[in-house]
């Protein structure tokens, strides 16, 4: 590319990376909340070197094999230790990027509207939850390397750059390496990629088939490699993810629809989302994904009228979506069958068109409004980006946002009543923790979780009933045979308190404090 093309360039691209950090500029006030103390703040791999060693080279030492991820907050525990504003910085720069990025890549395709859309993305409100959660920087660092292949490849695969082929086409494939090792639902790319060669030309050549046969490769190994990490060491198995093929076909197209409209109407976003209730025989819900098919078979039926890129499009929403779509199981499928950060990337596929069918409109009926209108759409999207990230500021704020948008959240109920828990706010704890319970019965941590409140209040009896509780639906729970114990000891029925401290020992044998407290019962 010429010198004079790539300073012309460097303005937008600059702009885009800009726009985003002031409109997320609420998160460099938040902290850490759930899940990020499992990935960060209590990681103790991320300390030293062993524990960088152990990132790369032991699978299972990390809940998902994402090792370039995680070798991100290593490095940035490292620079600054857990305060949280340097990883909220590093997710808006890297998502700044990837709009900048995709820019590029827009351009290079003669996309109408191009620096519009990529601000689209990286303004619009559905990505707050990929950005604002630290845990997230799966997705936005992932992100930046898919559409660094992506544009990569597609200058290696199309006629137009004077950069030497080779070069091209092995940074493609480095930076897919990288993205698969930030998080695999990027396998989806080869796919996407495909479609768009075919949209741009009619056709796949040999040649550009044959290259992507790598990527394919790799994208299928690591997408293997997560499946089964996902059921062993995540745990994603058990009733809650035992769903019929039928079943699936529901959720997924109703998923779809799902996403298409909070993409079109970005209201009342919510961390958690009501898990629907799947029924094959209710007739009305097969209407989701009949009516997803019927879309794409009106899109095939158009494409001498209208082209290629409608049924692209749709195609491509749907491929990058399909790793989210409840035929792989995935944990947090446990509470909720769709998530914002789920189309974080599938969200292109659609805000491109778009964007590029309304500013062909414009041009047309009213040539000289699309600079205004624009900077409606822009200024519109940072502020409901800006009123969205003030959700992430604190726990307490990103479970109370959450339960005003879906109060039946029993996960949101749980984790709130830990946070007031740990303000020593005990009855505020107990409330949601029964909340929890009455929305979910079968909810052994919650049981477990009052039983400690009680506990704490000095309520002995009725915790060790609500520990029991727990062990009646799950056994294996070595923390609460522990805690059970306690209080059974403190009852004065040490003899009956020993016997769950030695099983809490049973099933684990390095659990010190049941190994101390059964020492000092002797």
């Amino acid at each position: 590319m010429p010198t004079y093309l790539r300073s012309k360039r460097a303005v937008p691209a600059a702009g885009l990376v800009v726009l985003t950090a002031l409109a997320y500029a609420p998160v460099l006030r938040a902290g850490f909340v759930w899940d990020d103390d499992v990935l960060v703040t209590k990681n103790t791999l991320l300390r030293g070197w062993d524990g960088l060693a152990g990132i790369w080279l032991r699978p299972g030492s990390t809940l998902q094999y994402y090792p370039l991820t995680f070798t991100s907050w290593w490095a940035q525990y490292h620079a600054w230790g857990l305060a949280p504003v340097g990883y909220h910085v590093v997710n808006v720069l890297l998502h700044g990027a990837s709009a900048a990025v995709l820019w590029l890549v827009l351009v290079g395709l003669g996309v109408p509207g191009a620096w519009i859309a990529a601000a689209v993305f990286a303004l619009h409100p559905v990505h707050v939850e990929s950005v604002a959660w630290v845990s997230e920087l799966k997705n936005v660092q992932s992100g930046l390397f898919y559409l660094l292949a992506a544009l990569a490849y597609l200058r290696w695969a199309l006629p137009g750059d004077a950069t030497p082929r080779t070069r091209l086409y092995a940074l493609s494939l480095v930076c897919f390496a990288c993205a698969l090792l930030s998080k695999t639902v990027t396998c989806t790319l080869p796919a996407v990629l495909a479609l768009v060669l075919w949209w741009k030309t009619g056709r796949v050549s040999r040649r550009q088939a044959l290259g992507l046969v790598p990527f394919a490769a790799l994208g299928a190994a690591a997408a293997s490699l997560t499946a089964w990490m996902e059921r062993h060491y995540v745990g994603a198995a058990g009733d809650e993810w035992t769903l019929s093929f039928p079943a699936r076909c529901l959720v997924a197209g109703r998923a779809l629809w799902f996403y298409a409209g909070k993409l079109v109407w970005p209201s009342d976003l919510s961390f958690v989302y009501t898990r629907w209730t799947i029924d094959p025989r209710l007739w009305w819900q097969w209407l989701f994904p009949v009516a997803a098919i019927a879309v794409l078979v009106l899109l095939a039926s158009l494409v001498r009228r209208v082209g290629r890129g409608p049924l692209v499009a749709g195609l491509a929403f749907v491929v990058t979506l399909a790793p989210a779509l409840g035929f792989a199981d995935v944990y947090p499928m446990r509470y909720s069958f769709v998530a914002d950060h789920f189309q974080y990337l599938a969200s292109i596929a659609l805000i491109v068109p778009l964007v590029a069918a309304g500013a062909m409109a414009i041009r047309r009926v009213a040539p000289g409004a699309g600079s205004r209108v624009a900077a409606l759409l822009v200024t519109a999207l940072a502020i409901l980006v800006w009123r969205q990230a003030r959700v992430y500021e604190t726990p307490e704020a990103l479970w109370r946002a959450t339960l005003a948008r879906n109060p039946s959240a029993w996960m949101a109920h749980t984790n709130l009543g830990l946070v007031l828990e740990e303000s020593k706010r005990l009855d505020e704890a107990a409330e949601h923790f029964r909340e929890a319970i009455r929305l979910r019965p079968a909810y052994a941590e919650a049981l477990y979780d009052l039983g400690n409140v009680l506990a704490a209040q000095g309520r002995l009896a009725e915790a060790a009933e609500q520990y029991r509780d727990a062990l009646r639906l799950d056994d294996r729970f070595a923390v609460v045979h522990n805690n059970l114990g306690n209080v059974l000891v403190m009852l004065g029925r040490v003899a009956e308190g020993r016997r769950h401290y030695a099983r809490a020992l049973e099933l684990d044998p390095g659990y010190t404090a049941a190994r101390e407290n059964l020492a000092a019962t002797e």
